[in-house]
């Protein structure tokens, strides 16, 4: 089954201006949410989609510009956390006269597709986003309008989800799950009197829009000639972001549940470092690029020096990207190839690494080897994220216990014996891990606002007791 955790963007002009340029503007400011493939879809028309990075496509903008032209429009950068890379898999789709673009996971999707065929949908063939809309649509049909199929289907899905829709008759639609897990935003831009929704406020930026605020968690927007709408369609609380977002998914300028994220993860550094106050190192340096916020705050609060210690190669083909969202190993080891150190700042010095997550072990451990080649006396590495123990069934890409490197095989250890083990895996000399209180602290957000599945085990937020599977059964389909 074909699962994501992507970005989106809907936009309206009620000026009329041909909105497409800033969709893929948006997309291009999105594309750290998926590297995969990419999509924008106009009404009465079908999709277009396109395999890797929007930037790959740049020759063909104008052209798109002009036939896809219109008002109206939502998009799409994907990353699978389960599945095929293909071109068939990409969104938006177009179901009767609805297009659908989703950012989440739907975990009990199997479950649902029963409500709309059941057999004619097998986990080859479908996406958590295909049976999604397939049920939408027909509960649309059913209920007659778009916001009382969302508080039935609310019911029916376990996961996380935001929603960016498209109808044939020129409105645009986001809604967002009511835990809100998935973050999204929205904006405004005078110039042609243009709403936009989308997963981070860095998008909205990208096309000189102004943040105008979060959409609320189980709220439903509609942008249309008649301007912009809005409704509920759930009413719970309990709120369940997740805290992924704040340390390694989300881009540093956006602002995500009225915190900065650059100056969060600035400050989940100087908080870690209050943890762990090694005052014998020499440097500390960041895992390029999302740990540098942190890198600086551990840094400046207890008075070492930040220096730079390892680049990312930008020319090479993988350097560039984002190793975490790359969906097969080869492709990860390829990208932390080509993270580079520079020996003048490591050589016989006690090295303090900051990384943002240690999810399979497989980046820590090739950067300690280079450290290591390079001279480096000593390495302590400090992860801003707790120890994750648990697959994630919202949208993150860790959806086997075995996959991850705190995986003892089924061994019943304490939590010093299972880190004493990744530190002994991944060779460094000290590994500290961030905990759930001190990283919801530093953020600024309720620990019981946030979800922290992965590292706890407690799958309350999503509703579900998951059966875990072998990373074998996860990654066949």
């Amino acid at each position: 089954m074909v699962k994501e955790n992507c970005g989106v963007v809907g936009i309206y002009s009620e000026g009329d201006v041909n909105v497409i340029p800033m969709v893929i503007d948006a997309l291009r400011a999105l594309q750290h949410r998926g590297q995969e493939a990419w999509g924008l879809a106009i009404p009465n028309k079908a999709p277009l989609k396109r395999l890797g990075l929007v930037s790959t496509s740049s020759n063909e903008f104008k052209k798109i510009t002009e036939e896809y032209a219109s008002h109206s429009a939502i998009g799409h950068v994907r990353y699978s956390t389960v599945g095929k890379s293909d071109l068939e898999s990409a969104q938006p789709l177009k179901v009767k006269d609805l297009c659908v673009a989703h950012n989440g996971t739907i975990s009990n999707v199997e479950e649902l597709s029963n409500l709309v065929g059941g057999c004619t949908f097998t986990p080859q063939n479908a996406s958590d986003t295909l049976v999604a809309a397939q049920r939408l649509v027909s509960l649309i049909t059913e209920n007659g309008k778009l916001g009382s199929a969302l508080s039935i289907l609310k019911n029916e899905m376990v996961g996380s989800f935001c929603f960016t829709f498209l109808s044939d008759d020129d409105a645009v639609f986001a809604a967002r799950d009511p835990k809100g897990f998935r973050p999204m935003v929205m904006g405004h831009k005078e110039d042609g009197n243009v709403h936009i929704v989308t997963s981070e406020s860095s998008a909205i930026s990208a096309i000189g829009a102004k943040l105008v605020r979060d959409v609320v968690p189980g709220e439903l927007i509609k942008i249309s000639k008649d301007g912009m709408e809005t409704e509920m369609f759930s009413d719970d609380k309990n709120r369940a972001h997740c805290s992924f977002e704040f340390t390694y998914f989300a881009q540093p300028s956006s602002k995500m549940e009225g915190t900065n994220i650059y100056l969060a993860r600035k400050r989940i550094g100087q908080f870690l470092a209050k943890k762990y106050p090694i005052n014998d190192a020499d440097v500390v340096i960041p895992v390029p690029d999302s740990a540098r916020p942190a890198a600086l705050g551990f840094a400046q609060e207890l008075g070492i020096q930040f220096d730079e210690g390892l680049l990312k190669d930008r020319y090479s083909k993988k350097g560039p990207l984002r190793s975490f969202i790359e969906p097969h190993q080869s492709d990860r080891v390829e990208i932390n190839r080509w993270i580079i150190p520079i020996r003048e700042v490591i050589e016989g010095k006690h090295i303090v690494v900051i990384d943002d997550s240690l999810v399979r072990g497989t980046s820590s451990k090739a950067i300690i080897k280079a450290l290591r080649r390079s001279g480096a006396r000593k390495i302590s590495m400090m992860v801003t994220y707790p120890p994750i123990k648990f697959p994630c069934y919202a949208g993150i890409d860790f959806p086997s216990q075995e996959e991850l490197a705190t995986f003892d095989g089924g061994k019943d250890v304490t939590d010093k014996e299972m880190i004493e083990k990744v530190r002994n895996d991944i060779g460094a000399d000290f590994l500290g891990y961030n905990d759930a209180e001190n990283l919801a602290n530093a953020v600024g957000i309720p620990k019981d606002s946030m979800c922290f599945t992965c590292a706890t085990g407690d799958y309350t937020p999503l509703g579900i007791t998951p059966n875990f599977n072998k990373m074998k059964q996860m990654k066949s389909v």
